[in-house]
């Protein structure tokens, strides 16, 4: 098996690709207890005796790929797969995977990762390798795949999950509800969370260029998430003329009832601790947004691009700030410029290790990088060209030289060597 990702060299196996994941989950609050039924389409790049998919902390009973029993091992990590027979490279296969355990997070170089368990309910921390903490994957940033999720839960709680929310049918005392993402999803970015909630429509969305907006939060919360959201409509209206049309199936906006150290953004959903709904949290609502344009649209080819991820979705704040009469982003530049000029000037934004890919250096530098090319390209060009780059790359993969080219195209040599002196180089540009 070659490695997928070196920022994640556990996670992955490069020698097939997914195409889509069909969940049969069942999940029980009090105990902790999920038990699920996998179902993976995928196609191997090249002649297969076995493969790995990831798994962590769940025990597998169960594997069979098209329809046959087939041997398996497990890891700490994955688990390994012999089916009965060779899969020749081209041509599709299924596998199915029974697996169930009491899922916790995993302890990785970023902290602990993935399924979560809450005073009442639970919610997924799936980036970066946090997906095989509830669910077998091929857990690599570049394999996206469509999902269908089904969700089971006691009476009394709801779930909300990545991908459009269908049926709901009630028997026995549980629930159960069906999500489905028809647009490429990385393993990362699907989520699940569960909680004594009730889900409601956003005032005020759903109509002009806005999406309808859903929140799910705790009945005692749901005038506190009102306010908190009441601007969202607005924020969204900002990023259709600045970035583009809206990208997903779904806008989601989840709140637990307990504090979050961070909001957390899936595909087309985001959710919120209780703690986040205070006025100084509006930054932390954009830059959730904007993620669903930049990462969960436009998304990773690898780990070490991190910034296309970050850095837009930091200069989205600053945009929203300006917009709704907060500090503009003229302010912001020299902010967070002065702030980045205290800290060491060790980490090339290009490829900033895995151990630095969440550093806030990352977020600040990857934005002012993005407000030099707007400097240089002035304001036409630079919105021009993210919407180029939302509209081009579309639920696809990119990487830093394709972005490099994009800044090229539209601005000639003069503005790709502007980027480069921010992503490439250590040294600190002057202030754009």
């Amino acid at each position: 098996m070659s490695v997928a990702d070196p920022y994640a060299p556990q996670s992955g196996d490069t020698s097939y690709d997914v195409r889509s994941y069909d969940l049969a989950l069942s999940y029980r609050v009090r105990t902790n207890r999920l038990e699920g039924v996998a179902t993976i389409a995928a196609v191997p790049r090249e002649a297969l005796s076995s493969f790995s998919l990831d798994l962590v902390g769940l025990r597998t009973s169960r594997v069979r790929v098209n329809g046959s029993a087939a041997r398996f091992s497990a890891a700490p990590h994955a688990l390994r797969v012999t089916p009965a027979t060779p899969l020749p490279a081209g041509e599709p296969f299924e596998v199915e995977v029974a697996y169930a355990g009491a899922p916790a997070p995993r302890r990785s170089r970023w902290g602990t990762v993935g399924w979560e368990e809450l005073t009442d309910g639970a919610i997924v921390a799936g980036q970066p390798i946090g997906a095989p903490t509830w669910f077998p994957c091929n857990d690599r940033p570049d394999d996206r795949a469509r999902m269908r999720m089904q969700i089971t839960v006691d009476d009394g709680y709801t779930v909300a999950a990545t991908g459009v929310t269908g049926a709901t049918t009630r028997r026995g005392g549980r629930l159960t509800t069906v999500f489905t993402s028809d647009v490429p999803t990385a393993t990362y970015l699907a989520a699940v969370h569960v909680g004594r909630y009730r889900t409601r429509p956003l005032a005020g969305s759903g109509v002009d260029v806005v999406p309808a907006v859903s929140v799910t939060a705790p009945p005692a919360l749901a005038a506190a998430s009102d306010r908190a959201f009441a601007t969202v409509p607005a924020m969204l209206r900002l990023f259709d003329r600045l970035f583009g049309p809206y990208p997903q199936e779904a806008c989601s906006l989840v709140v637990t009832a307990d504090e979050l150290e961070i909001p957390l953004e899936a595909q087309g959903l985001a959710v919120f601790g209780m703690n986040h709904l205070v006025p100084a949290a509006q930054r932390l609502v954009a830059h959730e947004l904007a993620h669903q344009w930049f990462g969960n649209s436009v998304g990773l080819a690898r780990w070490s691009d991190i910034w296309l991820n970050e850095g837009f979705a930091c200069y989205a704040e600053w945009l929203w700030s300006q917009e709704s009469g907060g500090a503009d982003v003229e302010t912001c530049v020299a902010e967070y410029y002065a702030r980045l000029a205290a800290k060491p000037r060790d980490l090339l934004l290009v490829d900033p290790g895995p151990d630095d890919m969440f550093d806030d250096r990352v977020y600040k530098r990857g934005a002012l990088a993005l407000h030099a090319v707007r400097r240089a390209l002035g304001d036409a060009a630079f919105f021009g060209l993210l919407r180029e780059w939302t509209s081009a790359h579309r639920h696809s993969l990119v990487t830093t030289d394709d972005f490099r080219r994009a800044v090229e195209h539209a601005g000639g040599a003069g503005a790709a060597a502007v980027l480069s002196a921010w992503i490439d180089r250590m040294p600190l540009p002057p202030r754009p």
